[in-house]
């Protein structure tokens, strides 16, 4: 894999889930050593530091299940501007979480990057959950639910989210490792058409055949490619320090082969790695494999990976 430049932009974001402690993430991901592996690799690395909120309005929503919106709406702000800034510096910049919330800036920032280069933005979306509430739909009020439905420009924000610059096309869209879905949310991924490979149809037909049919459609586009990390993603088992464990996750192969397979293709401009929960984890371990993901992802091989203790 060519040398990249590599930015590490922190995003402390805890307030869209109901589990405390993914505002510890940022700094997890750089007590595993995430930079120092990077740059064995080749990498060039800065570390551009934690995302300070924008000025916190006071806003209100009719649905009285969620809560946080003055500073959801405060992190959207100043993390889309950071992810464009960093977008429009280096050639990858990873955003460490942080819930899943940070997503309603990052993806909208790395989108409005693309389009000043005249390429379209796609996403792979590797999580447990769809993400596509929006803030009528929601009955948790947890808002790290809502960043997909926001992105895609879908009804239901005006007025309480910032507005959107750049909108990201439902056909650009893939999901993978889903099984957790409300009726609203299943609802939203049909009305809009997204591609969606829950866990029955990767268990079924193996994660190697749509993951590659999806980057022929990057290439062909001549598109940029953003890719969002849930820790949930992951089996629980083998990730246990997340808010929104949910049973029958990825294998440590099945994550490792993603990263590896998205590495092949050099389609990869800027990453997630979200939802990593340090004060449920065990002695570093979900945190550690977070590392080494984004480490397959960025050129490490199979032959190069070190074993690991628990």
């Amino acid at each position: 894999m060519k040398q990249m430049s590599c930015a590490l932009v922190g995003a402390p974001v805890q307030s869209g889930s109901a589990t405390p402690g993914c505002l510890m993430g940022p700094d997890a991901y750089r007590t595993a050593g995430l930079a120092e592996v990077l740059q064995t690799l080749g990498h060039r690395v800065t570390d551009r530091g934690n995302v300070a909120q924008a000025e916190i309005k006071d806003l209100t929503h009719d649905n009285a299940a969620v809560h946080h919106l003055t500073d959801i709406v405060a992190w959207a702000d100043a993390l889309e501007g950071a992810a464009y800034e960093a977008a429009s510096a280096v050639d990858m910049p990873i955003f460490l979480g942080g819930d899943h919330a940070l997503a309603i800036g990052t993806v909208p920032g790395v989108a409005r990057h693309a389009a000043e280069a005249g390429k379209p933005l796609f996403v792979l979306w590797l999580d447990a959950h769809p993400d596509i509430h929006t803030p009528d739909t929601t009955t948790s009020g947890n808002l790290h639910g809502t960043p997909v439905a926001y992105f895609l420009g879908m009804d239901g924000f005006d007025g309480v989210y910032p507005a959107l610059k750049t909108r990201v096309a439902p056909e650009n869209v893939c999901m993978m490792g889903i099984r957790s879905v409300d009726p609203a949310e299943n609802a939203a991924l049909t009305a809009q058409g997204v591609e969606v490979h829950d866990m029955r149809a990767i268990d079924e037909h193996g994660i190697i055949k749509p993951l590659r049919a999806f980057l022929d459609r990057v290439r062909s586009a001549d598109g940029a490619l953003h890719v969002s990390l849930d820790v949930d993603f992951l089996d629980p088992t083998i990730a246990p320090a997340v808010g929104t464990t949910v049973p029958g996750g990825a294998t440590f192969r099945e994550a490792h082969l993603i990263m590896e397979t998205l590495c092949d293709s050099g389609l990869v401009t800027s990453l997630d790695m979200v939802e990593l929960n340090p004060f449920l984890d065990d002695r570093g371990r979900t945190a550690k494999l977070m590392v080494d993901l984004c480490a397959s992802l960025l050129g490490r091989t199979v032959l190069d990976r070190p074993t690991r203790s628990f």
